[in-house]
């Protein structure tokens, strides 16, 4: 086994590090979440956590890691026999995010099963898990169905297989610690909610804390053995100080006044459900605790709410992560105890650094929030470039879908086969089986009972006869967002409600867990503003900033948007695009732009790809110019108006029927 990076060794990242131990001192907690740009150790220092949890006693031979104290009268090696157990380092399993979901939970042996009637039961990582950590690097590119079942194990501490009547239980309680890179997508709510506290990481801005870096990491890379021992020191006092942590959290009191500013802080910054309350209570307590303290202080909570609350708060993917500290001041001083102390050490306790604070914080810049100054027109061709302008408030659309059947990564937009959903056939299993195919595998199996020999009253089952369960579900799909910011779009009331579109089937796109990407065309060219991503925060951010003026080079952006297409298909064959159009029709600059638009927009059409035309076209006149470029993609046209989920119910069906008369 490699040497970790010890934990004592990672250079700053004081709030990561608080949180993480927060967690070994009081697993009650509920585990971190690590959010950060790529490149800040963030997997390092939860690696390294491993090496400082404290053993945990388990059932000799048991693999599911029952307590000898007190084993799980369910438990599919059981019943255990009381002893003293043994004592083992607690385990840190890594779930890959393309495991399967057998690999999670375990598998039973369906042949066995239905032949021999016996649970042969291969456990899974959240067997390995229990008791421990479990680590999952890149969370939020985790499949919607592991998700899930990650969800129902954190609420109800125990993991259920069953396949067709037959079922096992066990206990699967663990620490759950997630990193991701926001920009590569957001989390679903409900498992975001999971974590019990959260905390953002970024590579510091000062060269002499980089340079400490460096050196570090290049002298374990030389010598990680000879390296750790040099930090064993640190090492062992940090492990004694959790498990002394540990000892005393039983002993600490919250009282009332702590208690009525963790409730009054939930409710000032709206958080949903009493989870947040909870959580803050534990953490505070753990603060104490790893402070040396018997008594729960107004810094404990101030602190406990910067790491349980910001990631609570977010109404939709487009809200920035984090609190106002001011705010949260004013709530803890409004209800400011009588036993609160006057001068507390600061946030953390104990000596633990304020975040933001110390030789390594950020200077301040001298430029307050209001003195970013707004973007001013820049001269050029074709009437000019105007600024930004802000998006209208976004609404919820109606679905947009692919039509027919595809096979692509789980989601919630066009139908597909899956390996969740409803049944609607059978097949010969391709590799492992995972769904079995009851009624299948009976009229496989049937005609052969006589020639096998059988004599009694079960059937006589081979592996020939399985048949697995084909099921029809929903993808994700990638919407491909083609937006024209040319001079005909330039109006500040227009450009407005464009964006607040976009907006809208961007908020759309997240929920569905839709890959999306921005092609933007204005002037003499288009430009891909933002490639192909599970990120809907970074589009809509290069959607905000997005200027408008020029000609309009229709024909420009269409290709542009086939080039990302065509390489997204090489890339990902089994994800469908939805090509989504933003535009009123015109085409400008050049010979002949309409022609070429026209040629641009059925070189979509000739290879499939399912498109819509937004037309942004206003006035009294219309010339209608979106519906014939609609026409030319084979696609459906909708105007603003009409995008509104209250007033397209037939848009699928459009989009649908379009497709069919076209084949």
């Amino acid at each position: 086994m490699s040497t970790p990076f010890p934990f004592t060794a990672v250079v700053g990242m004081d709030d990561l590090r608080l949180a993480l131990l927060l967690n070994a001192v009081s697993p009650a907690v509920g585990g971190v979440l690590v959010r950060g740009e790529k490149g800040t150790a963030k997997s390092t220092a939860v690696r390294a956590l491993s090496a400082l949890m404290p053993e945990v006693g388990v059932v000799a031979g048991c693999r599911f890691s029952c307590d000898p104290a007190s084993p799980d009268p369910r438990c599919p090696d059981g019943p255990h026999e009381s002893g003293p157990g043994t004592a083992r380092p607690a385990r840190m399993v890594e779930l890959p995010v393309g495991a399967s979901e057998d690999r999670l939970v375990g598998a039973l042996d369906i042949e066995r099963a239905l032949s021999e009637g016996v649970k042969a039961f291969e456990p899974g990582l959240l067997a390995d898990a229990h008791r421990g950590v479990l680590y999952v690097d890149e969370v939020n590119l985790l499949h919607d169905h592991l998700v899930d079942l990650l969800l129902d194990a954190a609420a109800m501490g125990a993991s259920y297989v069953e396949r067709e009547g037959v079922s096992v239980r066990h206990a699967a309680r663990f620490l759950l610690v997630g990193t991701m890179n926001p920009e590569e997508g957001e989390l679903r709510p409900q498992l975001l909610d999971r974590f019990g506290l959260t905390v953002e990481v970024a590579a510091s801005r000062e060269p002499e804390t980089r340079v400490e870096v460096v050196r570090r990491r290049l002298a374990y890379d030389d010598d990680p053995a000879g390296f750790a021992g040099r930090w064993a020191e640190e090492e062992s006092a940090l492990r004694e100080r959790i498990v002394a942590a540990r000892a005393l959290l039983s002993d600490v009191r919250l009282g009332d006044a702590a208690l009525l500013q963790i409730a009054a802080t939930c409710a000032a910054f709206e958080v949903d459900g009493m989870r947040a309350d909870i959580v803050m209570a534990r953490t505070a307590t753990a603060l104490a605790a790893w402070a040396g303290r018997t008594d729960v202080l107004a810094e404990d909570v101030r602190q406990a709410a910067l790491l349980a609350l910001p990631h609570r708060r977010r109404r939709n993917p487009f809200d920035a992560p984090g609190l106002d500290q001011d705010k949260l001041d004013d709530t803890l001083e409004e209800f400011k105890g009588e036993d609160d102390d006057p001068e507390p050490d600061g946030p953390g306790g104990g000596g633990e650094p304020a975040p933001d604070s110390g030789p390594d914080a950020p200077e301040d810049s001298g430029a307050g929030e209001g003195d970013t100054p707004e973007p001013s027109p820049r001269p050029g061709g074709g009437g000019g470039e105007q600024a930004a302008v802000q998006a209208g408030e976004p609404y919820r659309t109606k679905m947009l879908s692919v039509p027919g059947l595809g096979e692509g990564a789980a989601g919630r937009r066009s139908r597909a086969r899956t390996e969740h959903g409803r049944t609607t056939g059978s097949r010969r299993p391709r590799g492992a089986l995972t769904k079995l195919h009851l009624a299948a595998t009976v009229q496989a199996a049937a005609p052969h009972q006589r020639a096998r020999g059988r004599s009694g009253p079960g059937l006589v089952i081979r592996k020939d006869d399985l048949r697995q369960a084909t099921r029809e579900g929903r993808e994700g799909n990638l919407v491909l967002f083609v937006v024209d910011a040319s001079g005909s779009m330039a109006a500040k009331r227009r450009m407005s409600a464009v964006k607040g579109a976009v907006l809208s089937l961007l908020l759309d796109a997240y929920q569905r867990r839709d890959k999306v990407g921005l092609v933007t065309f204005r002037g003499k060219d288009a430009e891909v503003a933002l490639p192909p991503t599970s990120s809907v925060d970074a589009a809509a951010v290069r959607l905000e900033s997005l200027p408008t003026g020029g000609r309009t080079p229709l024909a420009a952006g269409l290709l542009k948007a086939h080039d990302v297409l065509r390489v997204e298909r090489l890339r990902d064959p089994a994800r469908r695009p939805l090509l989504v159009v933003v535009t009123d029709g015109r085409a400008t600059g050049g010979a002949d732009p309409v022609a070429l638009a026209a040629r641009a927009a059925r070189l979509h059409a000739s290879e499939g790809t399912a498109s819509v035309v937004v037309d942004c076209e206003s006035g009294i006149v219309r010339l209608g110019l979106a519906g014939t470029l609609a026409g030319d993609l084979e696609g459906t046209c909708v105007t603003l108006d009409d995008l509104r989920a209250d007033s397209i119910a037939g848009l699928v069906r459009d989009v649908q029927g379009n497709r069919r008369r076209a084949a």
